[in-house]
C-alpha cells in the first residue's frame, strides 16, 4: 500500500497525520498489504513543523508551494491562489513518481494542491477534519474527496453525509503506550515531584508564556514539591527559563518537545491551548487538564472544545482575556492539593478520549482504494 500524507503547517494537522501513518505499517504488518515505513510519503511546505517534525520521525518528505489565503488581502489572495496552482503542478510530478493508492489530506493549505491534483489523477482521496468548524481548505476539499474523517458530530453538516464518518482525531500509539519510567530518561525530571506540563502549540502560546511567568511568584512555597516541563516555542525560551531558575523552580524548559508522548507520561497536570488534537492526546492518556483557548481560532473552536471538557468534568477552563499569574497559580495550587479532584477529571477525560480514530481512518482508506 503506496500512501501520500499532506498537509500540516502546525502540530495539530501533521501529529494526526503521523498516527495514521504509523496505524498503516501497524495494521498491515502481517497482511499481503503490508505497508512499510517507506511506502509512506509526507507532503508539505518548508516553512511548516513538517520539515523539522517528519524527518526526525523518520519517514520521507516531499515540499510543495503554498500559502494561506483567509484573512489576506486582495493582492496577497491573488498570489496565494497563483501559489495554489503552482502546488497543483508540483503536486502532479509528485503523483507521477509515487504512484500512490491513496492520498490523504491532513488540514492545512499543504493539502489542498495534493488532493486536488489527486482528484485530477483519479487517485482515491480522503481527508481528515479535526475541528468542530472546518477550515476553508477542507470545505473545498470535500467537495470531491471520496471519504472524510471527522472527529466531532457537528462536523458532519459541512459536507455530503454519504461519504462523511465520525472517526474521532487519531493519536499516535506511544501516546498512550508509553510507560512512565522509561520516560523519565528523556528528561531531567525529579520522580517524586508533582509534574506540571505546560505547552501552546508547536509555536507556543505567549499569553500561557506569560501567565506562568506571572505564576511563579504565588506558588514558591511549592518549589520543594512541584516542577515544570514548558514548551515556550522560540520567542519566548530565554525569558520564562530565566523566571523559572530565578524563583528557584527545577524542571525543563526548551523551545519545543518531541518527545510527547513521554512529557504526558511523566505529567500529573497539563496546562495548554484547546485545539483538537491537542485535546484528544489529553483526553487518550486522561489527564486533568487547565485549558486556555486559542482566542483568535476559526469561529472560536477551541472555546467550545474546552467548554466541552469542562461540562463533562474533564477540565478547568480559563479564557485568554482572563488569564492572569495570580488566578492560574490558584488552579495549579487547588489541583495539586486535592487529589480526588484530579482522579474525577482522569475518569471524565478517559471516558472522552478515543484511541481507535487511527484505526477507523486505515480502514475508511482500504475502503475507498477498494471501490475504485
Amino acid at each position: 500500500m503506496k500512501v501520500i500524507i499532506a498537509g500540516g503547517g502546525t502540530g495539530g494537522h501533521l501529529f494526526p497525520g503521523i498516527a495514521v501513518a504509523e496505524e498503516f505499517q501497524f495494521k498491515t504488518k502481517d497482511t499481503e498489504e503490508k505497508t512499510e515505513k517507506e511506502d509512506i510519503l509526507f507532503v508539505g511546505t518548508v516553512h511548516g513543523i513538517e520539515a523539522k517534525a517528519i524527518p526526525r520521525e523518520g519517514y520521507k518528505i516531499k515540499f510543495i508551494r503554498a500559502r494561506g489565503v483567509v484573512g489576506k488581502s486582495f493582492a496577497e489572495t491573488v498570489k496565494a491562489l497563483f501559489t495554489f496552482l503552482l502546488s497543483i503542478s508540483d503536486s502532479l510530478r509528485i503523483l507521477k513518481v509515487k504512484k500512490p493508492d491513496v492520498v490523504i489530506g491532513v488540514g492545512g493549505y499543504a493539502s489542498a494542491g495534493m488532493v486536488t491534483a489527486a482528484f485530477i489523477k483519479r487517485v482515491p482521496t480522503l481527508i481528515m477534519e479535526q475541528n468542530s468548524v472546518p477550515g476553508f481548505a477542507n470545505r473545498f476539499l470535500g467537495r470531491f474527496a471520496d471519504a472524510v474523517a471527522v472527529t466531532y458530530q457537528e462536523s458532519i453538516g459541512f459536507f455530503s453525509k454519504d461519504k462523511t464518518f465520525l472517526t474521532g482525531n487519531p493519536v499516535r500509539r506511544k501516546i498512550f503506550e508509553t510507560e512512565k519510567e522509561k520516560a523519565y530518561s528523556c528528561f531531567p525530571l525529579e520522580r517524586d515531584k508533582f509534574t506540571v506540563l505546560v505547552f501552546g502549540g508547536s509555536l507556543g502560546a505567549r499569553s500561557i508564556n506569560n501567565a506562568m511567568i506571572e505564576a511563579v511568584p504565588h506558588l514558591l512555597n511549592l518549589r520543594d514539591r512541584v516542577q515544570f516541563l514548558h514548551q515556550t516555542g522560540d520567542r519566548d525560551f530565554e525569558l520564562v527559563k530565566d523566571h523559572y531558575r530565578k524563583a528557584g523552580f527545577k524542571g525543563v524548559v526548551v523551545p519545543f518537545v518531541y518527545q510527547m508522548a513521554e512529557a504526558y507520561a511523566v505529567s500529573d497536570l497539563v496546562l495548554c491551548r484547546a485545539g483538537a488534537t491537542t485535546l484528544s492526546e489529553v483526553t487518550a492518556v486522561g489527564k486533568p487538564a487547565i485549558l486556555v483557548p486559542y482566542p483568535y481560532a476559526a469561529s472560536n473552536h477551541q472555546e467550545y472544545n474546552a467548554r466541552k471538557l469542562e461540562d463533562m468534568g474533564a477540565a478547568r477552563m480559563i479564557k485568554d482575556r482572563e488569564l492572569t499569574g495570580e488566578l492560574l497559580a490558584a488552579s495549579i495550587r487547588e489541583l495539586y492539593a486535592n487529589d480526588a479532584k484530579r482522579r474525577e477529571m482522569q475518569n471524565a477525560a478517559t471516558a472522552f478520549g478515543k484511541k481507535d480514530a487511527a484505526d477507523k481512518i486505515v480502514n475508511l482508506a482500504f475502503s475507498i482504494t477498494r471501490k475504485r
